[in-house]
């Protein structure tokens, strides 16, 4: 799925340098970093679960929404998928599409307070591990294993691994970076990569590759999220109104066989490189949460924050938990409930329903 960390040390120094130059022309207090607008901006990347932020934008179905709340908001497709985050943390956008685990180590464990705004899905199969010539996922052991390192394919070949009763000292791990993963495979020295669809389905379909494992085994555990600044939204609710409208109209339309929901899968496949049938087939190993119903019981769900304990586990073990993070409760995260994982005097990251609520309820 999606890389998370190439990058880190660059975001760290955007992170500095933006903190540094906004409270050194700043005189009042750092509500003013989230004062009351009008005009806001989002990013996302290309991934099956992300595809309808694009269409919304073309559709004219977010510009609907912002008008009725007397907003305007920009919705930008950034191609470097960990660029997006890095400039969402560094004040550039005020929301932006990433992975819980992307969320907590990149903005939350870089000090800006973040909330889950719209849960649209989790991993269901999308990611995978594939090995050359070999049946099962104990034949991985001593092999060289090609991914995108400290990504959530790193965290689903960690996950992998405990099945089997292995660790990472029984492979080798090889950054490979998800442009090359496919060119790699097709190398006699590659034996093993861990990757996300489309790549995934592309590298199965070679006649030596078998899928010995993939996220639907850890279901629940990578999840896809609009991320967004929590003063923002705080201070300008409608900015999360707007974005939750628009996102539910949108599920609505592309989950059913209509004539508007085939067109508007159509469009998202040709946006995303592929035609209909394989766009279908992403979704097909991606749990997509249509109704705000949905996304408001897996936010709300106990196995949340069993989910995120392990997510943050893995992110202080490989040292990517925020810079000199001293525990993997260095970071506090809130759940729906108000129970705080971590430290609640260093809460950066919050699942929060309530506007997924007013969806459900009718009431945006």
């Amino acid at each position: 799925m999606r890389p998370m960390k190439n990058h880190f040390i660059k975001f760290l120094c955007l992170a500095v340098i933006f903190t540094a130059a906004t409270f050194s022309s700043l005189t009042g207090t750092t509500s003013a970093l989230a004062a009351k607008k009008k005009d806001f901006k989002v990013c996302w990347s290309i991934y099956v679960g992300w595809m309808p932020w694009g269409y919304l934008k073309d559709s004219g179905i977010m510009k609907k929404w912002a008008d009725k709340y007397d907003i305007s908001v920009d919705i930008v497709q950034i191609n470097d998928y960990v660029e997006s985050i890095n400039q969402y943390t560094a004040g550039a956008y005020d929301g932006c599409s990433m992975t819980n685990m992307d969320a907590l180590s990149i903005p939350a464990g870089g000090g800006v307070d973040t909330t889950a705004l719209i849960v649209g899905d989790y991993s269901n199969g999308n990611d995978g591990i594939i090995l050359k010539d070999k049946k099962s996922l104990a034949d991985i052991k001593g092999q060289k294993v090609n991914l995108v390192e400290l990504s959530v394919s790193h965290y689903l070949l960690a996950r992998a691994l405990d099945t089997v009763k292995l660790s990472e000292k029984d492979i080798t791990v090889v950054n490979t970076s998800d442009a090359d993963m496919i060119a790699a495979y097709a190398t006699k020295d590659v034996t093993c990569v861990v990757t996300w669809n489309p790549l995934l389905s592309e590298i199965e379909a070679n006649k030596n590759a078998t899928k010995v494992f993939d996220s639907s085994q850890i279901s629940g555990e990578i999840i896809d999220v609009m991320m967004v600044n929590t003063k923002t939204l705080k201070d300008n609710p409608n900015f999360g109104k707007a974005l939750v409208g628009a996102w539910y109209e949108l599920m609505k339309i592309m989950s059913g066989d209509t004539k508007e929901g085939i067109a508007a899968r159509t469009a998202m496949a040709k946006a995303s490189g592929t035609d209909l049938k394989g766009y279908d087939a992403q979704l097909g190993t991606t749990k997509m949460f249509y109704t705000p119903e949905e996304g408001v019981a897996f936010i709300t769900s106990k196995e949340l924050a069993k989910t995120m304990e392990l997510v943050a586990k893995f992110l202080f073990e490989k040292g990517i938990l925020g810079e000199n993070a001293p525990s993997a409760e260095y970071v506090g995260i809130q759940f729906a409930d108000g129970s705080v994982y971590g430290d609640s005097k260093n809460v950066k990251l919050r699942f929060d329903p309530t506007f997924m609520k007013m969806a459900a309820d009718g009431k945006l």
